[in-house]
């Protein structure tokens, strides 16, 4: 059956005004004049604080606006690329003006899902911590590797990641690792990661090769900003200090700079080991320690929130996500069903689908 693109280019061109208007294109506007003058204030940084959150802010800010406008040029440009298309004989042109269109369409698509962020701290950075549960060494390597898919995930949409700390198990794989990524919209669009993720495979570790599942939890929590009130009583901090370690528990320093942190009324541990020196490191982990602690305010909100409302379903379960890679092949999601058999291209980063469907999913589970 023949392609309508006239057709097709109206319906994307109706979505992406819709977007433009949810977004406020001119508003967003005059929110990057008023940051780029305040960013211009020669004093800023004398507030190290409120300078990050200035501009970085103006970045979030700016890559929208820049995200908005080339989608418009795209679409406005698709009439005249069919039209070219139309005048060459061997058709090349038209099949370059179909990629176009299926580009800009899926473009359009992930823009509009987006628009379904508008959470309290949805467009904040997020801090991503992995850690391997139960299977020993093979949740160990399973950690490990839902590591490389998130970082491959950001590579892929050139996202800024700052790994705060990774704590190597001893035989393979790794125990745990915190890491932050800056981006738009970060932690909305990340956070319906948030779960088990379950692993059934043949061994790598087991002679006999006998199919074996584990588990690795993925947290993620929104990074505190300066407007947040979360007060750390010293006294509740215990501090220890230690080597940061390598793959293998090999040293990576010769000081004791590694901070890990304990907050003791709540038990939640933090560690940082990327930094120079102990007092960054400190430092760093006190942030990510008021950003866990941030989270925890917020689900106990919601928790009451839930109760007045008589809604006892809690979260979605833990277990969120099962991968699958013996004796067939398949990612499925727990939540809303999504599933692919293509589990390499999951592990290797290509899980934009799968967000975007727990993105929708989460909508329609909260109205």
């Amino acid at each position: 059956m023949a392609r309508d693109y006239t057709l097709e280019i109206s319906e994307i061109s109706a979505t992406l005004t819709s977007i433009e208007k949810v977004l406020d294109l001119p508003k967003l506007e005059a929110e990057a004049v008023e940051l780029e003058a305040a960013a211009g204030v020669p004093n800023l940084w004398d507030d190290p604080e409120k300078a990050q959150a200035v501009t970085s802010k103006l970045s979030r800010v700016q890559a929208t606006i820049a995200r908005l406008k080339g989608l418009r040029r795209r679409v406005d440009d698709l009439p005249l690329l069919f039209e070219l298309a139309a005048d060459e004989p061997d058709g090349s042109a038209l099949g370059d003006a179909e990629g176009e269109l299926d580009s800009a369409k899926k473009a359009i698509s992930e823009l509009e899902v987006t628009t379904l962020l508008n959470g309290e701290y949805d467009a904040r950075d997020a801090l991503i911590t992995i850690r391997s549960e139960a299977g020993g060494v093979e949740a160990a390597d399973w950690a490990e590797m839902l590591m490389r898919m998130y970082l491959r995930y950001c590579e892929r949409h050139e996202f800024k990641v700052d790994v705060l700390e990774t704590s190597y198990a001893e035989e393979a794989g790794i125990k745990s690792t915190t890491f932050r990524v800056s981006a738009p919209y970060a932690y909305g669009t990340l956070s319906v990661e948030q779960g088990t993720h379950r692993l059934v495979r043949i061994s790598p570790f087991d002679s006999q090769s006998r199919r074996h599942t584990s588990f690795a939890g993925v947290e993620i929590v929104p990074v505190v900003e300066q407007s947040d009130h979360i007060e750390i009583d010293e006294k509740e901090v215990r501090v220890d200090v230690y080597r940061s370690s390598g793959p293998g528990g090999q040293g990576v320093n010769t000081t004791d700079s590694a901070v890990r942190l304990t907050h003791v009324p709540t038990g939640i541990v933090v560690s940082c080991q990327n930094e120079r020196s102990q007092i960054q490191n400190k430092a760093t982990a006190m942030a990510v320690l008021q950003s866990k602690l941030l989270e925890r305010r917020r689900q106990e909100e919601q928790a009451k929130i839930n109760a007045l409302k008589g809604d006892n379903s809690g979260s979605w379960g833990n277990q969120m996500r099962s991968y699958v890679l013996a004796p067939y092949q398949m990612v499925k999601d727990l939540r809303n069903n999504h599933e692919t058999g293509n589990t390499s291209a999951v592990l290797n980063g290509e899980i934009d689908d799968f967000i975007e469907a727990g993105i929708r999913w989460r909508r329609s589970a909260t109205q």
